[in-house]
């Protein structure tokens, strides 16, 4: 027999298809009133087996399967895999080369947070601000189409370099660019920020303590927004060591404190990428890889999102033997679950949209 407080529990369904998840994702939230007391989270629904295809594809074709992990954050995805072979191999790329996978990197963590600061302004029903952002990035997409040839997948990435070169002339008119989409971007983040109905629906909600985010294992701004000062970046990976920038954090926790931080991220990209241009050096792109690689590696790098890490195996043959990737979703998954019980069912949409979740990267 039902006890009374089995009686007033509902659970109601949320996903795979809703307004506020761009992709496929399910809850069944158990509420008790209006109060969310358990979570239960289901994937699966567009896993494609990406890691699996390691073993039917030539290793140094698999970059162009690595970048289709995802399609938002796709070019730190093959420069990953391009480093886990490179680590295996022992291949040192040239150092412009690490310099443009610094460039790429920050645009493609621009153009991500911009996507993220406009689907989080349509979720809120500020629609100006929703068109403005994706406006604004198509600034970055059109750089990143007139660099590599692409707007989302760059296949500039390649084992033991990268495939194409930015020339000075094309480097100063990037930072000029710049310039004028940061007065931009500073005028869009102001009245986000600024916005009286956006900090009553974030201010207070959703709220990640420093503790609960580092037992839960969140990463990116996320973990950032608890008040926990770690950024892959400084792990010291291409160029990023001959880079200053400081890491941006927040103390707060909550759903405000995580838009700050991406929005914050945007600016220090573009101060990374003003850093990049002014001290690329000159000399070759890429360096010839010869042989197979035989042995594994395991490297971390920062997307957008946060903390991802990559596993490779090889065994001699053109052929990779294993490739494991662990996606900054995936990770903060736990943590998601844990801001959100105890809050109202109808801060739910809005504390899912300040964590940015990516499913294609967590189902590849």
């Amino acid at each position: 027999m039902e006890n009374k407080a089995d009686i007033k529990r509902t659970t109601i369904p949320f996903g795979p298809q809703h307004p506020v998840l761009p992709e496929p994702i399910h809850f069944d939230f158990v509420l008790d009133d209006e109060t969310v007391i358990d979570i239960v989270p289901s994937i699966g629904y567009i896993h494609r087996g990406l890691e699996m295809l390691v073993q039917k594809r030539e290793y140094t074709e698999f970059v162009y399967v690595a970048e289709r992990i995802c399609g938002i954050c796709s070019f730190i995805h093959g420069m990953g895999y391009c480093e886990a072979i490179e680590e295996i191999m022992k291949v040192e790329i040239p150092p412009r080369a690490k310099y443009l996978r610094v460039i790429w990197g920050e645009l493609s963590r621009i153009h991500s947070h911009l996507l993220w600061l406009g689907l989080a302004a349509d979720a809120f029903g500020f629609e100006n601000l929703f068109m403005q952002a994706w406006r604004a990035r198509e600034t970055i997409l059109d750089i990143v189409e007139e660099t590599t040839g692409g707007r989302v997948i760059f296949g500039a990435c390649k084992i033991g370099g990268v495939r194409r070169d930015i020339d000075p002339e094309m480097l100063k008119r990037i930072v000029n660019t710049l310039a004028g989409f940061e007065k931009d971007i500073r005028g869009i983040s102001d009245i986000f920020l600024n916005d009286s109905s956006v900090k009553h629906r974030l201010c207070g909600i959703g709220v990640l303590s420093k503790e609960d985010a580092c037992s839960a294992g969140a990463v990116g701004p996320m973990l950032r927004a608890s008040g926990v000062e770690f950024d892959c970046r400084r792990l010291g990976y291409d160029a990023y060591p001959d880079i200053d920038f400081e890491i941006i954090t927040a103390s707060e926790g909550d759903c405000y404190a995580r838009c700050k931080v991406r929005i914050g991220e945007i600016f220090q990209s573009l101060g990374i990428i003003r850093q990049a241009a002014g001290k690329i050096p000159a000399g070759e792109i890429s360096v010839q890889v010869k042989g197979s690689p035989d042995g594994e590696a395991f490297v971390r790098f920062e997307q957008p999102r946060g903390e991802v890490v990559y596993f490779a195996k090889g065994n001699g043959t053109k052929f990779l033997s294993r490739f494991r990737a662990r996606t900054p979703t995936f990770a903060n998954i736990p943590a998601m679950i844990k801001v959100m019980k105890g809050c109202n069912f109808a801060d739910v949409p809005s504390i899912i949209l300040t964590i940015d979740p990516c499913i294609s990267c967590t189902e590849r």
